[in-house]
Parts: structure tokens; C-alpha cells; sequence
């Protein structure tokens, strides 16, 4: 069988890649990207650096292709979104050329990787809230560009399942962190940003960090081999449906602080920005859904996750090994 990452050279994507790999698929590997860049390249898969957005570039990479992995998508943490709304909107193009090759190509299943961000702003106005529920979508007020884009990507599977039988699956991601990600250049996302500033701080012997907005804004961040594992599960379901795979583990970013400064073994004060993006107050998984169907999900504890992460962004900083595809804002 050949499986098609498209985004595999990304932190979600390459990871997948390799597992999906050790279960003797056949992999195809695209993304925008040069290979340098990549977070994860094998030799042995076959590797494309082409536009997605672009239809004859989906055509090509599907040619007799049996299923399709979409987690390709112009995005990085908090304020690459906020910044840029219209190139994380363009990312439709990826999902639409993507959906309308694998028709041509007969393609016989198609995931898409959406995000807690279609969730209806309203809902997380406040610190602490209750878990996101899968309807909790609609009606719709979500995260403003790229938001909007996975929930308009994410009606566009559910439509060409139902006009054109095609087999699609959503997943709708929160906060996906772990080893071989970005901790640096403008796309990292908040556990690795922190483990990175926690760790410059020590070997710097300096007493304190940035902290975007007040430290008191709460979100879940679910360890990267649960997600490998969630998406698979879902992947291989027999129906169409949407399903929220993140933690239920809610804290705040103070919290999350004390949890490396912990690992670290190192204090430090905290200076924070008021004015840099920070995005909704509030932000969990409701996991009842993915537990009734498949009786999982994601169970890697925040700390354990944050003990592997530091230890990764470490050994990257200490030896310099901390090449471009880790830290360039590509």
C-alpha cells in the first residue's frame, strides 16, 4: 500500500512518516520545503519538494496513491497565526487541489489535520473552561485566518465524502508538542518556546524570561506519540466523522512554567508582554467522543511530555546541533 504524507517534512508530518514507515507502507513524502529543512528526511521514502496549493503538484504526488495523509498547512505558534492571516489562509488551496487529485487518482482514503482553532471564540473567553465538545464549532466564530480556513477545509471533506464518496477523516488537533520540533524563528509554539527561554536563561545564569500576555491563559498540549497514535486510530475508523484528539490535562501557562522550571531545576522571574499575541483566554479537549468510539485517548501525562521536550531542546542547544530545519522560520 503507498501513503502519501503531504507536510512530511514538518514536525506532525515527519513523525508519521517514520511510524507509518515501520508498519511497511510504502511513503511519499511532500512538502514545500528544500530538504535541508525538513525536521525529518529518509533517504529510502520518496521525497518531493513541490507547492501543494498548486493542482498539478497534487496530481503528481497522488498518481497510485491508496491513501493520503493531509498535514500540510502554512502555520506556527500563536504569533505566526495572529501575524498572518492571509498565508495561513491560502492554505485552502492545499486541501481543495489535494481533495479534487485524489478523486482523478482514485485515492481510496483521505485524512485532514484541522485544529482546536475552528472553535467558537465565545466558549473560551475565560480562563479554566470546560472541554471543547466536537459541536462546539458551530455556530461558527473561530480563530480569525486560519481558523476559518480548517473549518471551511474541514466542511469540504465532509462534502466530497457525501457528493463524491470519497473516504475522508478529520482530526482536530490541540496544541501538538514534542522532540524534532521548532523551538525557535517565529513558528514555535509555547512548551518548546519555554523549554528553550527556561534553558537559555540557566546556561546564561540569567533570572528571567519573556511570557507573552499574563501567564494566566489556560490550554492542553497533547505529547506527539499520542497524536501519532490518535490519528491512526481515527485513520482507520470505518466512517466519516470529526473528532477532537488532545489532552483534557488543562493548565496555565504559569503552571506550565513551574513544570520546566522544575524539570530545569531552575528558577527564574517572569517579565510578561501584554502586548504580544496571546490568542483565547481558554482552551481544553472534551474527550468523551473518542473515548465512546475507541475506548482511548491520549494518556502521556503534561509533565512526562515536558521532561522528553526539554531534554531534546537541551542536548540541541548545548551541543549547537540546533541546525536550520529546527530553528528557521521557514
Amino acid at each position: 500500500m503507498k501513503v502519501l504524507v503531504a507536510g512530511a517534512g514538518g514536525f506532525i508530518g515527519g513523525h508519521l512518516a517514520k511510524d507509518l514507515s515501520e508498519q511497511n507502507f510504502e511513503i511519499i513524502c511532500a512538502d514545500i520545503k528544500p530538504p535541508q529543512y525538513w525536521f525529518q528526511l529518509n533517504e529510502k521514502f520518496k521525497n518531493f519538494t513541490l507547492d501543494l496549493k498548486e493542482y498539478e503538484s497534487c496530481l503528481k504526488v497522488t498518481e497510485n496513491v491508496d491513501y493520503v495523509y493531509n498535514m500540510a498547512c502554512n502555520m506556527g505558534g500563536m504569533g505566526f497565526i495572529e501575524n498572518n492571516k492571509a498565508e495561513c489562509m491560502l492554505s485552502v488551496l492545499i486541501n481543495t487541489n489535494l481533495l479534487r487529485a485524489c478523486l482523478k487518482n482514485k485515492v481510496k482514503k483521505y485524512f485532514f489535520s484541522s485544529s482546536a482553532c475552528v472553535y467558537n471564540s465565545s466558549k473560551q473567553s475565560k480562563v479554566f473552561v470546560p472541554g471543547l465538545k466536537e459541536t462546539d464549532a458551530y455556530p461558527a466564530d473561530p480563530e480569525d485566518g486560519y481558523g476559518w480556513e480548517k473549518l471551511f477545509s474541514e466542511r469540504m471533506c465532509r462534502h466530497f465524502y457525501e457528493d463524491f464518496n470519497l473516504e475522508t477523516r478529520v482530526v482536530r488537533y490541540h496544541n501538538v508538542y514534542g522532540p524534532l520540533g521548532t523551538y525557535s524563528g517565529g513558528r514555535e509554539k509555547a512548551p518548546a518556546a519555554l523549554c528553550r527561554k527556561i534553558i537559555e536563561a540557566k546556561m546564561k545564569n540569567l533570572n528571567e524570561i519573556e511570557v507573552w500576555g499574563d501567564g494566566q491563559q489556560t490550554r492542553s498540549f497533547m505529547f506527539i506519540d499520542d497524536c501519532i497514535e490518535g490519528t491512526k486510530k481515527i485513520f482507520n475508523s470505518k466512517k466519516f466523522d470529526i473528532y477532537n484528539l488532545g489532552s483534557d490535562e488543562q493548565v496555565s501557562i504559569n503552571q506550565m512554567i513551574d513544570i520546566i522550571e522544575q524539570i530545569a531545576d531552575y528558577k527564574i522571574k517572569k517579565k510578561y508582554l501584554l502586548d504580544k499575541p496571546k490568542g483565547v483566554r481558554g482552551r481544553s479537549s472534551d474527550n468523551n467522543k473518542i473515548i465512546a468510539d475507541f475506548n482511548w485517548s491520549p494518556g502521556t501525562g503534561l509533565k512526562k511530555g515536558l521532561e522528553k521536550t526539554y531534554k531534546w531542546i537541551f542536548d540541541q542547544i548545548k551541543s549547537g546541533d540546533n541546525t536550520n530545519r529546527f530553528t528557521k522560520s521557514y
